[in-house]
């Protein structure tokens, strides 16, 4: 069997990690706890990571790249501006169905521990790539009509609020649908609430 390259290693740890810090939290989750379940010694460990603070910054980076590289996709496509957002929402929903704990990271560690992600993640900078495709995709929508023009942040902050609200709900077990279900009425919410008037 051919062994690892070091870039294999790596992902490998960022999934182990993003399921550990998912499911049972930041503080409670230690490098022993990941590096057993990767098979490695705590040691070999620190050869891909100098602590659990900058691997907590590393995985924030990955899922905004992951998001990033999805949602600019869809900013690529000929698609309308009701199209896309459905695109999202379908993205984002899938994401939380099929990779859990990429949204479960995102809630229960970078939001819920702030004072984690302070040094070189202030304010946008380690959640850019993602940031930066929905800023393409509302300039996009407002330059050819179909979105309201409104600062970025409320715009953002309502279609986010939707989607989190629902995968929230969905991982709480509150939904009486899967997600799959609620992509249609989500979509239009989000469109009729950013439309032009």
């Amino acid at each position: 069997m051919a062994r690892m390259t070091k870039e294999e290693r790596k992902t490998t740890i960022i999934s182990a990690a993003l399921q550990l810090f998912s499911e049972r939290g930041f503080y409670i989750t230690t490098i022993p706890d990941i590096a057993k379940k990767v098979g490695m010694s705590v040691g070999n460990f620190y050869n891909y990571f100098n602590s659990k603070d900058i691997l907590a910054k590393e995985l924030i980076i990955y899922i905004s790249e992951y998001l990033g590289r999805n949602i600019r996709v869809i900013n690529e496509k000929e698609s309308s501006t009701e199209e896309k957002i459905y695109e999202i929402v379908s993205m984002y929903f899938n994401m939380a169905d099929e990779e859990p704990e990429m949204i479960e990271y995102f809630l229960r560690v970078y939001l819920s521990n702030r004072e984690i992600f302070g040094d070189g993640c202030e304010g946008m900078l380690c959640v850019s790539p993602f940031v930066t495709e929905m800023m393409m995709f509302f300039n996009d929508g407002v330059e050819c009509g179909k979105l309201h023009n409104q600062d970025f942040f409320s715009a953002f902050g309502l279609f986010m609020g939707y989607l989190g609200g629902m995968v929230f709900l969905f991982g709480e077990k509150i939904l009486p649908e899967p997600l799959e279900w609620y992509k249609e009425s989500i979509s239009q919410n989000i469109y009729n609430a950013l439309k032009t008037r």
